[in-house]
């Protein structure tokens, strides 16, 4: 069915309420009648036109209305499904930032300990590797425990891994004592000669003589006497000299 347009409509109600009246009353009214009827008529189509106007408008509102509450009811819709991709995202990131902060956290734990650190030895202050030094004490716990054999094969990986460490001088003499623990004088005076060598400023150096004069008297070595006066020489304030002392005498 063809839809009339508002004014369409109007014009046509119009033509039809004016020219049939005047068809069917034209012989029984006079000039003056007839211009009073054409008024009232047009009053009334007027009228009339007016409220199929705003019938046509309420309607068309209404439509507009239901066409926004619609549009709107899709953007909602929309509005929503975005805000839960958003959660969605927002949670993903969050959940990466975390992973990333916890892995640069880790990752500055594991570089902590491989650095350098500050350790004192012998009361001197130096720098040592964190598995360097884990090292020593294992081979020095080792040793400590009794376990001579154990403990001298610890020292001597030590010394071969790190040959410039800190705890070098102190591994050297602890390889030196742990020969001689076991009774292997050869052994003890050979690593303790080197800790005189490669050490001589150490603490560790009169005591290193100490124990060689020690082998050589195991050994019925008369070059025993001899170490034992130059200890005193080179060392003469340390605590192995005092022990030097008291073993001449007692000769």
């Amino acid at each position: 069915m063809m839809k009339l347009s508002k004014s369409g409509l109007s014009a046509a109600l119009l033509a039809a309420l004016t020219w049939l009246p005047l068809q069917a009353h034209a012989g029984l009214f006079d000039d003056d009648e007839a211009r009073k009827a054409l008024l009232d008529l047009r009053a009334k189509v007027e009228a009339m036109r007016g409220e199929l106007n705003a019938r046509i408008d309420t309607k068309s509102d209404k439509s507009s209305t239901l066409d926004l509450v619609n549009q709107n009811e899709v953007t909602l819709q929309e509005v929503a499904k975005l805000r839960g991709q958003i959660e969605v995202l927002s949670n993903e990131l969050a959940n990466a930032q975390k992973r990333q902060k916890d892995f640069y956290v880790d990752l500055d734990a594991r570089l902590r300990k491989l650095e350098p650190r500050e350790v004192t030895i012998d009361g001197k202050t130096a720098q040592v590797d964190p598995n360097e030094q884990k090292t020593y004490e294992a081979a020095y716990k080792i040793f400590l425990a009794g376990d001579y054999k154990a403990g001298g094969t610890a020292f001597t990986e030590f010394l071969q891994r790190y040959p410039g460490s800190s705890y070098a001088a102190n591994a050297q003499y602890y390889l030196g004592s742990s020969y001689f623990a076991q009774r292997d004088c050869k052994g003890a005076i050979s690593a303790q000669l080197l800790v005189l060598k490669n050490y001589p400023d150490s603490p560790r150096a009169p005591e290193a003589m100490l124990n060689i004069a020690s082998c050589q008297s195991e050994l019925k070595d008369k070059a025993a006497k001899k170490t034992l006066q130059d200890l005193i020489k080179a060392y003469p304030d340390s605590a192995a000299a005092v022990t030097a002392k008291e073993r001449l005498s007692g000769k």
